[in-house]
């Protein structure tokens, strides 16, 4: 999953994309709210972190612009600013969640997966993705098959899970870089071909029916075929 994040304290916005980076997440980082405007009209995100208070354009401006031009990635705002009345006006301006300064990491990390999970219309109705004999617990960020777990780190579940959220659909490998990956497409890169070999030995190769299927030319499509 692809996450924006505009925070103009470099200390922290080091320390958050490092904590996602290391959650599974791919981050885009800028520094002012313009660049973030930018960034959010011209990029795919499933999730924005964006501070209140911002060189040039600040967070609230930059939220209402993004709604304006019908943008509908959710946000969360951060803010020292914690009063009701705060929130308050965050929450009008078009965010879907406000969180406090100073706060726990794994806080941020819980909100940010609640609120992809409520924007997927998979996930308003279950906090369970399924495919076939396939089962992912997006809460207890776990996996099963046939009713066995199976362990996978965190690019690992990220690169499933946006397969899952995708069952059925056809998707390049230009797709999963800039959602699953920190970078552009390369083509001279093997990074998804790679992992996608990793995830077939854990969620295919051991039972009878395969999920992963090559679209040669085109990408990848997780599906149960007879």
């Amino acid at each position: 999953m692809r996450v924006l994040l505009v925070e103009d304290d470099l200390e922290t916005a080091r320390f958050i994309v490092k904590g996602l980076k290391q959650e599974g997440f791919a981050v885009d980082h800028a520094g002012d709210g313009d660049e973030g405007l930018h960034l959010a009209l011209t990029g795919s995100y499933d999730a924005a972190v964006i501070d209140i208070m911002l060189p040039g354009l600040d967070g609230l401006t930059l939220i209402d612009r993004l709604r304006a031009h019908g943008v509908r990635t959710p946000v969360i705002i951060l803010s020292a600013k914690g009063s009701v009345d705060d929130r308050v006006r965050g929450l009008q301006a078009g965010g879907d969640d406000y969180l406090v300064k100073p706060f726990a990491f794994s806080e941020l990390v819980a909100r940010i997966h609640a609120l992809i999970r409520r924007s997927t219309q998979q996930a308003s109705e279950t906090t369970t993705l399924t495919v076939g004999d396939l089962e992912m617990d997006l809460v207890k960020r776990k996996v099963f098959r046939s009713g066995k777990e199976i362990p996978l780190q965190p690019k690992e579940f990220a690169l499933l899970e946006y397969l899952m959220r995708n069952a059925g659909r056809v998707v390049s490998k230009t797709m999963i870089m800039e959602h699953v990956w920190d970078y552009n497409f390369d083509p001279q890169t093997n990074v998804v071909e790679a992992r996608i070999c990793r995830l077939r030995d854990k969620i295919d190769r051991p039972f009878k029916r395969q999920l992963i299927h090559t679209i040669r030319g085109v990408g990848y499509v997780l599906e149960e075929r007879d």
